[in-house]
């Protein structure tokens, strides 16, 4: 059993801090994984005291001296949960704006929605397009082939 679990885990080097570590479950060493679970609780621990609840991203960033970057990491795992603090918000990842929940905003949710829409209309017009001028050189070849047996 071990020796299936090593063969399937890979021999790596950890992105944060370059030790070699055997990647099975983790994309980080352990020692990396420990310092993450530690930001965490010093993060979970700030928010859940009844006079921080209403603190903002800026806010919990200065008095944990945690990253932006990984607190959103922990809010996207679903580690924290926006509906017991309602201040705490993050970036979009394409305008920027504060967000509570995925990746991108409403705003620009609906931009790629529509583009999406319109380039799906561009290709319906373009299969019609090829259709039309497929059929219309099938009524010229009929016609021609007519021709050819009537005369």
């Amino acid at each position: 059993m071990l020796e299936r679990v090593l063969k399937m885990a890979e021999l790596e080097n950890c992105p944060n801090c370059g030790r070699l570590f055997v990647r099975a479950l983790r994309p980080v060493c352990d020692h990396c994984a420990r310092e993450v679970e530690e930001k965490f609780q010093l993060v979970y621990t700030f928010i859940r005291k009844r006079e921080n609840r209403r603190a903002n991203m800026e806010e919990v960033m200065e008095a944990t001296e945690v990253d932006q970057q990984l607190i959103t990491q922990f809010i996207r795992e679903g580690r924290l949960h926006l509906s017991q603090f309602p201040n705490l918000t993050y970036g979009c990842e394409k305008c920027g704006g504060q967000i509570r929940e995925g990746r991108i905003c409403g705003d620009c949710r609906n931009e790629i929605n529509s583009g999406l829409k319109a380039g799906d209309s561009q290709d319906a017009f373009d299969e019609r397009k090829k259709n039309r001028e497929s059929a219309r050189y099938q009524t010229y070849s009929a016609l021609n082939e007519r021709v050819r047996r009537d005369t």
